[in-house]
């Protein structure tokens, strides 16, 4: 009978970050199936939640980031386990909730099987928000929650959008001024040559009036045709 203990398995998970079921068979001398899973349920483990969960590695708590994940290489583990266990956490534990697009920037492999899946399922629930879908907690009140705080961080990123556009009409006459001097400028010669102007020009404010009124293919003509 072969020697066999739970400590080959540590052994092996302390020298490869991630490993196949065939390498666990064979740190345990070869063992079967079944018998490799018996020892494997005496330590802690994951397995990846890509590549069909082909990869194995030991469960250390220090390696996960805030969101409960942790990789080596192509090889992605979770601290819940599966994907659908991964996105059920993620959208529950959030304050406003996650599009399809966050999730698959978050976890690096496709969600929207998985997601479809815990919405029929009724693990999950997702609300239309600006043209998109958000996936928010199935109870009402924190669903409700996670939605409304959304909203308002959508709202104040329009707020703040807004507000880098315009230059004052002081820098506008300024800008328009050097392009009369200096006709054949683009917006980094107008950014230099304002340099040390108060307040400061920046390469939005310049870029945002060439934009305004063709300056870019006026000056290649010869000059500012501004009236």
């Amino acid at each position: 009978m072969a020697n066999r203990s739970p400590e080959q398995l540590l052994k092996l998970f302390k020298n490869k970050d991630a490993v196949t079921f065939p390498d666990l068979q064979e740190a345990l001398n070869n063992a079967s199936r079944p018998t490799t899973f018996r020892y494997l349920r005496q330590v802690p483990y994951l397995r990846s939640y890509n590549h069909n969960g082909r990869y194995y590695t030991h469960r250390d708590t220090t390696l996960f980031d805030r969101f409960g994940l942790y990789s080596q290489g192509d090889i992605y583990f979770s601290r819940e386990g599966s994907l659908g266990n991964t996105l059920k956490y993620l959208i529950r534990k959030s304050e406003s909730g996650w599009t399809h697009r966050e999730l698959w920037d978050l976890l690096r492999i496709r969600v929207q099987v998985p997601l479809l899946e815990a919405v029929r399922q009724e693990k999950i629930q997702r609300e239309k928000v600006e043209g998109f879908y958000l996936y928010i907690h199935l109870d009402p009140t924190i669903g409700k929650r996670q939605l409304q705080t959304r909203q308002q961080r959508i709202a104040s990123q329009k707020i703040k959008d807004s507000k880098i556009a315009e230059p004052e009409h002081t820098i506008i006459i300024q800008i328009l001024l050097m392009l009369i001097r200096h006709p054949a400028s683009q917006p980094a010669d107008v950014v230099r040559l304002l340099r040390g102007h108060s307040p400061p020009i920046s390469m939005e404010q310049v870029v945002s009036i060439f934009a305004r009124y063709d300056l870019e293919s006026t000056g290649k003509k010869g000059g500012s045709t501004i009236s």
